[in-house]
């Protein structure tokens, strides 16, 4: 099962017995708990299987939050006729009924010891009584925090393919996040169609050839596009990015992103400040030094002040969203080098 990324700093909602998706356990009571939904499956999942394996004969009932009528925990989780063991699993926890409330909060304070209930919260405050009540209890809870941080996507991508025991190049995992990483669950399906259907090392190319039309589409290739100085280019795969379906406003974040990346590594040329304190990666650090060697301060100020108007233009401050970004990706373009 692929490691989760790490999180720079502890979820507020986080407890002393909090632990990774990855890392599931076997306990009377089980919280998985947090809205990325492909983790949190992977999460119940693994509490599953854990129980298949100490007994295989294990009965799996599911009960649904949004729906529940009082009792039914009681009757799920008592014993079988023939003595087997069960893992009760309650979705969408977050959605609660008052009587799952009251329910879990009863059962949490004595739990059946040949049973494992897993209560699945997708986030929010609804239950928090339950969900008090189960962190306090000493039950351990799988978090399954969002994943949003680029680095968090690329990490979650390269845990895939280790899990799967196959070498992906960096740049083939940057690739893959730049066409898909606006979903997590497409991400996890790419890599594991890459593993079914290639061999060796997964290269850019291998990504390319079967998602080349998405990368090409993205945010991220316009925004290389416009950097390198290359107008023509960076209008062009803007266009196609827009004509299926792209939406202005991530296209603009692209472009701040990869501007703010040039920015922070001029900035520490020369200082005491790492790049790892900064969180950028050894291979971002290189190509934005390759590319700040045709970029001059007075050139980089300019594009970063477009990138700022067409932010607010295509949130609401101008008329035509897609005339701003196409004016700040040929400003962008046209600012290499300039001064």
């Amino acid at each position: 099962m692929p490691s989760a990324p790490r999180s720079r700093s502890r979820s507020p909602k986080s407890s002393a017995n909090a632990r990774p998706w990855s890392d599931p356990v076997l306990a009377p009571v089980v919280l998985v708990r947090g809205p990325e939904d492909l983790l949190a499956e992977r999460a119940v999942d693994g509490v599953v299987g854990l129980a298949r394996e100490r007994d295989p004969e294990v009965e799996k009932v599911e009960l649904q939050g949004a729906d529940y009528t009082a009792g039914e925990l009681t009757v799920a989780a008592s014993p079988s006729l023939f003595g087997e063991a069960k893992v009760v699993v309650v979705r969408g926890a977050e959605a609660c009924t008052d009587d799952l409330v009251a329910d879990v909060v009863d059962y949490v304070a004595a739990p059946d010891g040949e049973t494992t209930v897993v209560v699945v919260h997708g986030g929010g405050n609804r239950g928090k009584k339950m969900l008090d009540a189960i962190t306090r209890s000493g039950a351990p809870v799988l978090q399954c925090d969002a994943i949003t941080r680029d680095a968090d996507k690329t990490a979650f991508v390269a845990g895939e393919f280790k899990a799967a025991r196959r070498r992906a190049e960096p740049a083939a995992v940057r690739a893959l996040v730049d066409a898909l990483g606006a979903d997590l669950r497409e991400l996890a399906s790419a890599c594991a169609q890459l593993v079914a259907d290639t061999s060796g090392t997964i290269g850019e190319d291998v990504v390319d050839r079967y998602y080349g039309g998405r990368v090409e589409a993205t945010g991220f290739k316009v925004a290389d596009a416009a950097v390198a100085g290359d107008a023509g280019g960076a209008v062009a795969l803007l266009r196609h990015a827009l004509a299926t379906g792209a939406d202005p406003v991530p296209v603009v974040a692209a472009l701040a992103l990869r501007l703010r990346t040039l920015a922070r590594v001029a900035a520490i040329r020369g200082g005491t400040t790492t790049a790892r304190e900064l969180g950028l990666q050894d291979w971002q650090v290189r190509n934005a030094n390759r590319d700040l060697a045709r970029w001059t301060p007075e050139g980089l100020a300019t594009a970063i002040t477009a990138v700022a108007q067409a932010d607010a233009d295509v949130k609401g401050g101008g008329r035509d969203p897609v005339y701003a970004v196409e004016r700040a990706v040929l400003t962008i373009a046209r600012s290499r080098g300039t001064r």
